[in-house]
C-alpha cells in the first residue's frame, strides 16, 4: 500500500496510523499528529480504491452503502500491511492507535470489527457502522474516540451512537465527542481528542 513513515522521538509512544477520507492521501492527517502526539511514529496510508479518480479504502455501492465483500478484503489487506510495516520500520505491532477521518474512519473501524488485535485505540472523525448483524472479537482493552457532527448529511447522528453501542457491547471503552457541524474536521474536535488521548494513553 502506498505510505509514509516518519520515525517519532520516542518509541514507547504508541504509532499513529493516519487514515485518510474519500480524495485524500497518506500526507492529509500529518498536521494532526502534531496535535495529538508529537513524539510519536506516524504511518500514513493511501487507500487502494479510486472512485472517480478518488483515493478510498473500499468500494460503495452508493453514498452511505458499502461494498461489504470489498470492505472484507480491504480490511484484511489493511490489517496484513500493518504486519508487514511493523517488521519493516521496526515499531510495536500491538501499540498503534489509528486516525482516522470519513472513509479511514470507516476502514478503521472495521479493523476492530474484524480483527481483535489489530488496534491499541482509534481516534474515529465522523465515522459509520461498518458492518451489521456480525459478532464483534472481544475489545475489552481497547479505547475508542468517536467525533460526530451533530447537523452531518453523510454520518447521521444514530449512525455515531449506534456505533458506540455496538463496540461498547463488544467490551470497548468508547468517547463520544459531539459538535454542532456537519461533516467537516474541525479543531475543536481534533482538541476534544487530544485531551481523550493524554488520558488514555
Amino acid at each position: 500500500m502506498q505510505h509514509i513513515f516518519k520515525k517519532g522521538t520516542n518509541p514507547d509512544r504508541p504509532l499513529l496510523l493516519l487514515l485518510h477520507g474519500t480524495g485524500g492521501d497518506e500526507n492529509d492527517l500529518l498536521p494532526l499528529t502534531e496535535i495529538i502526539d508529537s513524539q510519536s511514529s506516524v504511518l500514513g496510508v493511501r487507500g487502494n480504491i479510486l472512485e472517480n479518480g478518488m483515493p478510498r479504502f473500499f468500494r460503495r455501492l452508493a453514498e452511505g452503502i458499502f461494498d461489504e465483500e470489498d470492505l472484507i478484503f480491504r480490511t484484511n489487506e489493511l490489517n496484513q500491511f500493518l504486519d508487514y510495516a511493523a517488521k519493516e520500520y521496526d515499531f510495536d505491532r500491538d501499540n498503534i492507535v489509528a486516525i482516522g477521518y470519513s472513509n479511514g474512519a470507516n476502514i478503521a473501524a472495521s479493523l476492530l470489527f474484524h480483527h481483535k488485535d489489530a488496534l491499541k485505540g482509534a481516534i474515529l472523525h465522523h465515522p459509520m457502522v461498518p458492518r451489521r448483524g456480525i459478532e464483534l472479537p472481544n475489545l475489552k482493552d481497547i479505547n475508542v474516540f468517536i467525533a460526530a457532527g451533530t447537523n452531518d448529511p453523510i454520518c447521521p447522528q444514530q449512525e455515531s451512537i449506534e456505533l458506540q453501542e455496538l463496540l461498547r457491547g463488544a467490551g470497548s471503552s468508547v468517547t463520544i465527542h459531539w459538535e454542532n457541524r456537519g461533516h467537516q474536521l474541525t479543531m475543536g474536535e481534533v482538541q476534544a481528542a487530544k485531551k481523550w488521548y493524554d488520558s488514555t494513553f
